[in-house]
């Protein structure tokens, strides 16, 4: 199976920190594989390193066999247009209204696209996360939750191939956690690849193809769901150390 995303003996380091260490993996496309660990053992850092956000200190990330980091500008544009992250905190822009914040990754990957149709699109992933408030507001207006499913939704708006969600259902009531763990669902069966973050059990159980735990920045463990689905005890042993 073709890698997607290729790790090669990457390391991280921030403030004279060293987050990430000699990490290596490869990300088959089409599967979804879940980064677990306890808290501040640098599987965020991984799932940043593997969308590009950061440079690694030592090694490669590569994106089907190019190199992220020494990405020509149209490369580096095309990369950002088939993924797509939602963040932690949700990174929404403090400065522009909720419509604004939708609106901008369709003008930049897709320039030639009508306002029409880009209201569209936006009306489309407004309805699948189930926002229905006014997009005139700016994001210190809305609730963590609601915050989450603006930056989900604007994840949604390119239709990317690629996902990095990072904690994408915290701060979500269990109904807006299962609308988007549906949405999930259904781009498993398209097909995409996703990277995830996640501390909860029953979702890590329930969508990933693979399992990886870090541990002290390094890969400690590969499992798949196979694995953890007819192992009791290794079941019990993930979930004691993503509570952790």
């Amino acid at each position: 199976m073709a890698a997607i995303i290729e790790l090669n003996n990457i390391s991280f380091s921030a403030q004279n920190q060293i987050i990430v260490r000699d990490f290596s993996h490869q990300f088959d496309e089409g599967k979804t594989t879940a980064l677990v660990g306890p808290s501040g053992g640098g599987k965020s850092t991984v799932l940043k390193l593997a969308a590009g956000l950061l440079i690694p200190t030592g090694g490669d990330v590569l994106f089907r066999g190019k190199s992220i980091a020494r990405m020509n500008r149209k490369e580096a544009l095309n990369f950002r247009k088939e993924g797509a992250v939602v963040f932690q905190d949700s990174a929404l822009w403090a400065n522009q209204d909720l419509h604004q914040i939708l609106e901008l990754p369709l003008r930049i990957h897709f320039p030639d696209m009508s306002k029409s149709d880009r209201e569209q699109r936006i009306r489309e992933v407004l309805k699948d996360v189930g926002y229905t408030k006014e997009l005139s507001a700016r994001p210190a207006m809305l609730s963590m939750g609601e915050q989450k499913l603006i930056a989900f939704a604007r994840a949604m708006s390119c239709r990317p191939d690629l996902l990095f969600l990072d904690e994408w259902t915290e701060s979500l009531d269990d109904t807006g956690a299962r609308r988007l763990i549906d949405i999930v669902k259904h781009w498993q069966k398209d097909n995409k690849t996703i990277l995830f973050v996640s501390h909860d059990f029953k979702i890590i159980k329930d969508l990933a193809d693979y399992i990886l735990m870090i541990l002290g920045g390094r890969l400690f463990l590969k499992l798949t769901r196979e694995e953890i689905v007819r192992d009791d005890d290794m079941a019990r042993y993930i979930e004691k150390g993503i509570a952790s």
